[in-house]
C-alpha cells in the first residue's frame, strides 16, 4: 500500500470523522441560514442595512465572550461536554422562519450564534485529541473542508428553493433537520469525554523554545484581531450583489463561491508542514485583503457578478488558509491541558474585531457600498504586514512539523 494512503489513514481516525460530519451537518444548516438571512431581513422583513451590519455585531460581541468561556470549560469539564451543550444550541437558528418583525429575528441569530461559538474552541481541542500530533494541519485541513463543504450545500439548496419560488421562512425551518443530526453524530465521539490530564512530569525531547512560543501566539491572536476587523460577515456581499445585478439568487451564489473554494483550499493546504507562517500571513491575510479589494470594485458598479464572485472567491480561500494554519500552530506550541482555552481566545479575538467590522461596514454601507471593502482591504492588510514583520522574531517555531505522533 502506498505510504500516502497509509499516513491519511493514520490521522483520519474513527473520531475525526465523528467531529467532521458533525461540521459538516452543522454547516449544511445554518450555513443556509447565514445564506438567507441578510435578504430575509432586508428585503423580506424591510430593516435597513445598518440593522443587519448591528445584527451581525451583536451575534460576534458577546459571541467573543462564549468563545473564551467555551474554551476555558472545555478544559475544565470536558471538550466533548462543552462542544455538545453549544451544538444543541444551533437549532434557535432554524426558528427565524417562524419570526416576522426584524428584533426577534436579530435576537435568534444572536442567541444561536452565542451558542455555535460556545462549541467551537473545545471541537478544535477534540481534533488534537483525535490525531497524532504531527498531523494536526491535514486534521484541521480535513474538517475545514467538510465543515464548509456542508455550507456550500446549503447555499446551493437555499439558491435552489429561493429560485423556486418556496418562501424564506419553510427554507429557514428546514434547516432544523441537519442541525439536530449534527449533534447526534457529535454524541458519538469518543474523545474529550474526560477533562485533559496534567501534562507528564517530564517534557518531550526537544521542547519548543518558550519566549518563541508565547510570541508566536500572541502574533497569531493580534493578527488574528486584525483579520477580524476585515473578515465582515459574508452575508454584505450577498447583499451587494442582490443590490448590483438586481437578482437576489444571485447574492446567495456569491456565498456558494465562498464556501466552495474555502473547502478545497482548506483541504489542499493542510499538508503543508513548513512555511506554515508565511502561508497565514500571505495565502490567510494577504489574499482576504485582495478578495475585497475585488469587491469594492464590483459594489463600484464594475464588472458586475464576476467580479463579486472572484472577490468571494478569493475571500474563502484566505479563510481556508486561516481556519487551517492558525488552529495548528497555536496546537503546534500550546500544551494539550491548555489547548481549548487557547482556541477559545483565538476565536474570541476575532470576535471582538468582528464586532467591530460589522457595525463599521454596516454604517459605511449606508454612505457607500464600496467603503466596507476598502476598509477590510486595509484591515487585513495590516494583519498580514503584522505577521510578516514579527516572523523574525518569532524565528522557526510552529514553521516545521513536529518530529513525531503525539
Amino acid at each position: 500500500m502506498a505510504v500516502g494512503s497509509e499516513s491519511a489513514r493514520r490521522w483520519r481516525t474513527p473520531d475525526l470523522w465523528r467531529i467532521s460530519l458533525s461540521a459538516f451537518f452543522a454547516d449544511l444548516g445554518y450555513q443556509a441560514v447565514l445564506a438567507l438571512f441578510p435578504l430575509y431581513l432586508v428585503l423580506h422583513l424591510g430593516a435597513p442595512v445598518w440593522v443587519f451590519g448591528l445584527s451581525q455585531a451583536l451575534a460576534y460581541g458577546p459571541g467573543a465572550l462564549f468563545a473564551y468561556w467555551g474554551g476555558r470549560l472545555g478544559d475544565r469539564y470536558g471538550r466533548r461536554k462543552i462542544a455538545l451543550l453549544g451544538n444543541a444550541g444551533l437549532p434557535l437558528l432554524a426558528l427565524i422562519g417562524l419570526v416576522g418583525v426584524p428584533w426577534l429575528a436579530v435576537l435568534l441569530l444572536a442567541v444561536g450564534w452565542w451558542a455555535r461559538n460556545l462549541r467551537s474552541p473545545p471541537r478544535r481541542a477534540l481534533v488534537t485529541e483525535a490525531v497524532p500530533a504531527a498531523d494536526h494541519g491535514s486534521a484541521f485541513g480535513f474538517l475545514h473542508a467538510l465543515d464548509v463543504g456542508g455550507g456550500m450545500l446549503a447555499a446551493i439548496y437555499a439558491f435552489l428553493l429561493v429560485e423556486g419560488g418556496v418562501p424564506y421562512g419553510d427554507i429557514l425551518l428546514g434547516t432544523a433537520l441537519p442541525l439536530v443530526v449534527s449533534t447526534a453524530v457529535l454524541w458519538r465521539v469518543r474523545a474529550g469525554r474526560s477533562p485533559p490530564a496534567a501534562p507528564p512530569p517530564h517534557p518531550p525531547a526537544a521542547p519548543e523554545p518558550a519566549g518563541a512560543a508565547r510570541r508566536l501566539v500572541g502574533s497569531i491572536l493580534a493578527a488574528t484581531l486584525l483579520y477580524g476587523f476585515a473578515a465582515y460577515s459574508i452575508g454584505f456581499p450577498v447583499l451587494s450583489t442582490a443590490r448590483a445585478t438586481g437578482v437576489p439568487g444571485f447574492g446567495i451564489l456569491v456565498f456558494v463561491a465562498f464556501l466552495g473554494v474555502s473547502a478545497l483550499v482548506g483541504l489542499a493546504v493542510g499538508g503543508i508542514r513548513v512555511g506554515r507562517v508565511r502561508w497565514l500571513a500571505l495565502g490567510g491575510y494577504g489574499v482576504a485583503a485582495a478578495g475585497s479589494a475585488l469587491l469594492a470594485i464590483g459594489s463600484a458598479g464594475l464588472g458586475g457578478l464576476p467580479v463579486f464572485l472572484g472577490g468571494a472567491g478569493l475571500l474563502g480561500a484566505a479563510l481556508g488558509v486561516v481556519e487551517t494554519f492558525e488552529p495548528t500552530l497555536i496546537a503546534r506550541v500550546v500544551p494539550e491541558v491548555r489547548r481549548s482555552r487557547e482556541f477559545g481566545r483565538l476565536t474570541a479575538f476575532r470576535s471582538v474585531g468582528l464586532f467591530a467590522a460589522n457595525l463599521v461596514l454596516g454604517l459605511l454601507f449606508v454612505v457607500n457600498p464600496a467603503y466596507p471593502y476598502l476598509y477590510a482591504l486595509l484591515a487585513a492588510g495590516a494583519a498580514a504586514i503584522l505577521i510578516v514583520v514579527m516572523r523574525p522574531r518569532i524565528g522557526p517555531v510552529g514553521d516545521a512539523a513536529p518530529p513525531g505522533p503525539a
